[in-house]
């Protein structure tokens, strides 16, 4: 039996859910590579890392009681990590006013220094994966799957 209670659980979730999806069909194609600036990465980096520190978090809970669960809630936990370094990378190849836009160098981005850079943020998801990752987990594809 299916529980009524699914659509008011996580609002949060729900509610980001629905901003990512309405921000991804407000896109218009054609015009796709203009709006595609360093502020919207950032942004995206963001949310990347928010749902990489959750992973990381649910898969700590569901563990012991659900090792099988745990186990590909961790490799969804190393995708996260690497899409958010794909994106961190992108962020810097973007063009800038700047010549040395690959280096990470929040002093020196034409909008100023936020409060958090995507660097920053970068850098101390990195910490938290390294503490908890092999360098081979976070180098080779990964899955959970059974062959048949």
């Amino acid at each position: 039996m299916t529980s009524n209670r699914a659509p008011t659980t996580h609002p949060y979730l729900r509610a980001a859910t629905a901003g990512v999806r309405h921000h991804t069909r407000a896109l218009d194609r054609s015009v796709l590579e203009q709006r595609v600036d360093r502020a919207h990465l950032d942004v995206i980096h963001a949310h990347v890392t928010e749902l990489h520190r959750l992973l990381d978090r649910l898969a700590e809970t569901a563990r012991p009681a659900h090792p099988g669960a745990g186990r590909h809630l961790a490799v969804a936990h190393t995708r996260l990590w690497q899409a958010s370094a794909e994106v961190h990378s992108a962020f810097h190849l973007l063009p800038t006013d700047l010549t040395d836009s690959t280096e990470c160098r929040p002093e020196k981005l034409p909008e100023g220094p936020p409060v958090l850079t995507i660097c920053q943020r970068h850098l101390a998801a990195g910490h938290t994966v390294r503490r908890k990752t092999t360098p081979t987990d976070l180098n080779r594809p990964r899955t959970t799957a059974r062959e048949r």
